[in-house]
């Protein structure tokens, strides 16, 4: 059986309305983007767990071997537990449509549950990095996709992300990316873009 238990703080929307996994970096928690989601959705049901992962006291959804290389089987089990985390929230609440967003570590287990469950209706990439080719799955046909990053970002290289929003695209999906011509950093026109994104 699959374990779907995080530390979370939850907003509780109408029903009817989307609900917004929002999903913080390494080292952040389930407060770095629970207020940011409440504003941005305010009718949804905002769902923001913490990462049961822990590198030196940093939590992370799933676990790597160095920065850049991931523990692939442990990121199999980190997407099934978010996969089934998310679907029973959205259940619950009676959802209309999922909508993800994260951030650096949030943002790379939110593309492979969109990549390997296509789940999300709508998802928000902040600064991604799969740094490896993902296989071919299932449409994703009607899914909208914001990649937002930075041009000089040492932890997510412009190519490699450029390689996300293309397998995106081949896959079907609807993809927008918004460049900022600094680093790991969120900028304000990130914050404007997912402002619009969310407000089409």
């Amino acid at each position: 059986m699959t374990e779907i238990g995080y530390v979370h703080r939850l907003h509780a929307g109408a029903p009817g309305k989307p609900i917004l996994l929002v999903l913080h970096g390494t080292g952040g928690d389930e407060n770095q983007f629970f207020d940011f989601g409440r504003r941005l959705l305010p009718d949804a049901t905002i769902l923001s767990p913490r990462g049961d992962v822990s590198e030196y006291g940093a939590a992370r959804f799933f676990r790597r071997t160095g920065e850049g290389v991931y523990d692939m089987p442990d990121l199999s089990r980190a997407t099934e537990k978010m996969a089934a985390y998310v679907k029973a929230f959205a259940g619950e609440y009676r959802a209309s449509e999922i909508f993800g967003l994260g951030f650096s570590n949030g943002a790379n287990i939110l593309a492979n549950v969109l990549i390997e469950k296509g789940i999300f209706d709508a998802a928000v990439l902040m600064h991604p990095l799969i740094p490896f080719q993902p296989e071919a799955q299932s449409t994703l046909a009607g899914r909208k996709v914001l990649i937002t990053a930075g041009q000089r970002d040492p932890i997510a290289p412009v190519p490699m992300t450029e390689a996300l929003s293309e397998h995106l695209k081949k896959r079907g999906a609807e993809v927008k990316t918004v460049w900022h011509p600094g680093g790991h950093d969120i900028a304000p026109l990130e914050i404007n873009a997912v402002r619009d994104f969310f407000g089409e």
